[in-house]
């Protein structure tokens, strides 16, 4: 880090921002968090509160983030199903709020770092899996996520700096406050029920692959982009960020049912079940290059998946 700055983070009470403000104030930087608390439940960070906006009310957005250096734009619908449930709602939280959040970028001409999905891709028809991929999503989420890349994209030409993340699939907990925050994650989801006695249901064919990254590495590329974007020149970049770490979803029920043997002393047994969802990719190779987020951040992931499962079963 060469300097501090004023850093204005949406979606702060939730599973990435809160992390994300954590890092961010550790470093020295003065963070004004935001969310509107529909998903989040943080409310103060290191004793910064957390301030109730909502996204979706650019005057609001503009007067709780008026004078930042940059902006870290995580406020989301995120998921395939919630985004299933009400499309409307996120399309206008996805879409809209960062329209708002970029157009407020446009003004200030200050950095932005936007999270896009490896949902917008589809099914992968080239590997590895780059920034320069075809753009096919199978749902609404990886839509919104599509649609708000090329709104930052467009926005941001000529106007202001921005980074935005091709993100692979989530995973771990972090503490914060004596709170530990996560999300119902595949792996998350698998520990969980592996720690309640729970048969581990796998989606049939369970050949299905993704790469898996830890929420704290994802967080940290925050950071790292934050570094980069500013007093850089304008326009907008998109990378992949993954942790290079591709396998299917059955490798990763096997991976917990061996550490909770291992820790617990507990047989929990593997089913394959049919998947209820027809809007997601099935493909068996999910290889991500990792390299374009290396060269323009320096990012590279610290966690590994029996690490962090390890320390969750612990």
């Amino acid at each position: 880090m060469t300097e501090t700055n004023t850093v204005g983070v949406t979606g702060a009470a939730g599973y990435i921002g809160s992390r994300v403000a954590k890092i961010l104030q550790d470093e020295g930087h003065e963070v004004v968090p935001v969310d509107d608390f529909s998903e989040g439940t943080v409310e103060e960070i290191d004793g910064k509160a957390v301030e109730d906006v909502d996204v979706r009310d650019r005057d609001a957005l503009r007067s709780a983030l008026s004078g930042v250096d940059a902006v870290l734009h995580l406020a989301a619908v995120s998921g395939v199903p919630a985004c299933e449930d009400d499309p409307e709602h996120a399309f206008d939280v996805n879409v809209g709020g960062t329209e708002n959040a970029a157009w407020l970028c446009r003004e200030w001409g200050v950095p932005l770092v936007f999270p896009c999905s490896m949902a917008t891709v589809g099914d992968p028809v080239e590997f590895p899996i780059s920034a320069d991929h075809p753009r096919r999503p199978l749902n609404f989420y990886g839509r919104s996520k599509a649609l708000s890349e090329d709104d930052v994209h467009q926005l941001a030409e000529g106007e202001f700096p921005a980074h935005v993340y091709i993100k692979s699939n989530l995973y771990g907990h972090h503490e914060l406050g004596g709170q530990t925050v996560g999300k119902n994650t595949v792996i998350n989801v698998f520990v969980d029920k592996a720690l309640n006695g729970e048969p581990l249901t796998v989606h049939e064919p369970g050949t299905q692959a993704r790469d898996f990254i830890h929420v704290t590495d994802v967080a940290r590329a925050y950071a790292l982009s934050l570094d980069e974007l500013v007093g850089s020149e304008d326009g907008a970049t998109t990378f992949t960020l993954a942790s290079g770490d591709d396998r299917s979803v059955l490798d990763i029920a096997e991976v917990v049912q061996g550490i909770v043997a291992e820790e617990r002393g507990r047989e929990v047994p593997i089913e394959m079940v049919e998947n209820p969802r027809e809007s997601e990719t099935e493909v068996s190779d999910f290889t991500v290059d990792t390299a374009e987020a290396a060269d323009a951040i320096g990012f590279e992931p610290r966690y590994d998946i029996e690490r962090a499962v390890r320390e969750m079963v612990r």
